[in-house]
């Protein structure tokens, strides 16, 4: 999550503040949402997207963790990207699922092993990331966004799209194509949004978009899970959505974000060039370098602990043997520069012990 130096506690308070005088602010709200915040979901997200087509979720998180329930029936496999987000495959196991990797590259998950993935385990739901995946920073390019979706769509199965990083843009960036579910006319595509990770952790507002049938079997799963998003929280999340401090405060996390991934990919190149780093991402808050194969990744792990500087290991990023050792080192939760250039140095100083 964002460092509290980037997140816009000024806004959130005075939204929060707002939020609460807001009539009815403490009445149940409807259990898909607030028809205000579903709206405005829906133009966030685009294409021919409508709000009756919205559920308001408790997150990014617990979006996933319905659309996974409503999707896939205990004991089936369900593919993945391989590698992704810890945290997706610890819902997708505890939902009873069975995650079966399929490799990615630096375009993103790769369509024709996607399509053998399909084949081979009758798999019917794919979670993937098109948007500067996490941990890679990979985006899916046109070509390939449009073969998922058909061949998901031939497949018989559901694509989970998990667009957690489209309000994590660097300034640099080229234009974002839109979500895989803005151009899905067919409802293969559940969508995933959140406000969470441009604002802070505990704003725990998203949504879930769907059309068809799938998204009664969603809006079920969901009024079991959580009946609803407390109403409060709802009203903050439109009070500061709409409000003049948003739009800056994204332009400033986007600027903020590609100096600091400047400053960390810099220093390393610099202080540790023996680390690859073979895609810079133009958005998402991490780098994803590979390790020398005579370096492990849990010594270095342990040891850069007792240097003071924490990296994520790259291991629970697969669901199966990884091919090379790699960390994620995050650059947004951080309090600026200085701290990274220090944890860089504390970083060489560890693969030093290791490697002297």
């Amino acid at each position: 999550y964002l460092h509290p130096a980037l997140q816009p506690e000024r806004a959130l308070a005075a939204a929060l503040a707002r939020a609460g005088r807001r009539p009815g602010a403490w009445s149940r709200p409807p259990v898909d949402g607030l028809p205000e915040l579903r709206e405005w979901f829906a133009r966030e997200i685009g294409g021919s997207v409508t709000a009756a087509e919205v559920l308001v979720t408790a997150g990014g998180q617990s979006a996933i963790t319905t659309a996974l329930r409503a999707l896939a029936p205990p004991g089936t496999p369900v593919l993945v990207e391989s590698p992704t987000y810890p945290g997706m495959l610890a819902v997708a196991r505890a939902s009873g699922l069975r995650p079966v990797p399929v490799p990615t590259d630096a375009g993103g998950v790769r369509p024709e092993l996607l399509e053998a993935a399909f084949r081979a385990t009758g798999a019917r739901v794919l979670v993937c990331q098109p948007l500067f995946q996490n941990p890679t920073g990979a985006v899916l390019g046109p070509e390939r966004r449009r073969e998922v979706v058909r061949i998901a769509r031939a497949a018989g199965a559901f694509v989970v799209e998990d667009d957690f990083a489209r309000r994590l843009v660097h300034e640099d960036a080229p234009p974002l194509p839109e979500p895989l579910v803005a151009e899905d006319p067919d409802g293969v595509v559940v969508h995933v949004r959140s406000l969470t990770k441009p604002a802070s952790a505990s704003l725990r507002v998203g949504a879930l978009a769907a059309r068809g049938p799938v998204l009664e079997r969603l809006r079920a799963i969901q009024v079991v899970d959580s009946f609803f998003v407390p109403r409060p929280l709802q009203e903050a999340a439109l009070e500061l959505a709409g409000s003049p401090a948003w739009p800056r405060h994204l332009r400033a996390v986007s600027q903020e974000l590609r100096a600091r991934r400047d400053a960390m990919a810099g220093a390393l190149a610099h202080h540790l060039p023996e680390l690859a780093l073979p895609h810079i991402p133009s958005g998402g808050y991490h780098l994803w370098p590979r390790l020398p194969d005579a370096l492990s990744e849990a010594s270095l792990h342990a040891t850069a602990l007792r240097t003071g500087v924490a990296v994520a290991p790259g291991r629970p990023y697969f669901c199966a043997e990884p091919p090379a050792g790699h960390i994620r080192l995050s650059f947004a939760g951080v309090a600026g520069p200085a701290e990274i250039a220090e944890g860089v140095r504390r970083l060489r100083a560890a693969v030093d012990e290791l490697t002297g």
